[in-house]
């Protein structure tokens, strides 16, 4: 199978699992589901999955032997509130039940933690602001440290980038130990609020010979194994990304790109 950094995901009813990402450690897969439609499914053994609701409400979400979770979700799209999530630990049974119009994202990576099930509900998410000027985003953390909730090596958040703005600028790479960088796999998943607008993203890699620029559409995502990598919406092209990670551990750790490091002297970047 040919592994790609760029990825078309698809919007019609159903389960769909990203195939041939160029990451080795992180699984993404979507979810849509009609009013009362049913997906049942397994996390496998050795990973742990996070159900993250786009949009609409599941009637449950439920773990077979554990607990469930009821009317999970609620906001209409992914730009006008707080995710409401759930955890699902490794070798989890569950089914999701939908209220309504149902979308949702299942992230996962290799996991070596036995623990209950969780939901991660909106007012338990860490919002804020990174950035300044025309690179201002606004953060949602659903999973990270130190939050102290229980999982092996995800790690998971969403950006809002407001028309016209960069985001995780100026671009950085996390693909080695090596000073305060730490290594870790990043996949980005794309949502653009106006049907016709677009982003660009730039990832790029002197070491691996390559430098690609891609048109961000809504339902695009970007795989990250190594590289920097920065993001820039469209004037009116109001977007959103979920960014999540595995690799060295659950402390992030960064590089930014050299010739352009002098522009977090200005402001805190992540």
């Amino acid at each position: 199978m040919r592994h790609t950094h760029f990825h078309a995901i698809p919007t019609a009813p159903g389960h769909h699992v990203l195939q041939g990402a160029s990451c080795r450690l992180l699984g993404f897969e979507k979810l849509v589901l009609l009013p009362g439609q049913v997906h049942s499914g397994q996390v496998a053994g050795d990973r742990e999955q996070m159900l993250v609701v786009l949009s609409g409400t599941a009637e449950a979400v439920e773990v077979v032997g554990g607990p469930r979770f009821a009317n999970v979700g609620g906001r209409a799209n992914v730009f006008v509130g707080n995710p409401h999530s759930v955890y699902l630990p490794r070798g989890s049974r569950f089914t999701v039940t939908a209220g309504s119009r149902f979308e949702a994202v299942l992230v996962s990576a290799p996991s070596s933690l036995d623990t209950e099930a969780y939901e991660v509900r909106p007012e338990a998410v860490r919002t804020g602001t990174w950035g300044t000027l025309n690179y201002t985003r606004h953060f949602r953390e659903i999973l990270t440290q130190p939050d102290g909730r229980p999982a092996s090596s995800l790690i998971v958040g969403e950006t809002i980038t407001p028309s016209g703005n960069w985001s995780t600028f100026p671009p950085h790479k996390h693909e080695r130990e090596e000073g305060g960088e730490v290594f870790h796999e990043e996949m980005y998943y794309f949502r653009v609020a106006s049907p016709e607008g677009f982003g660009l993203a730039r990832h790029f890699s002197p070491e691996h010979g390559f430098d690609h620029t891609h048109t961000v559409r809504d339902d695009s995502l970007l795989s990250i194994p190594y590289g920097y990598h920065t993001y820039a919406a469209a004037p009116g092209a109001k977007s959103y990304y979920l960014w999540f990670l595995a690799g060295d551990g659950r402390r992030q750790g960064v590089a930014l790109q050299p010739e352009l490091a002098w522009t977090q002297k200005l402001v805190g970047m992540c």
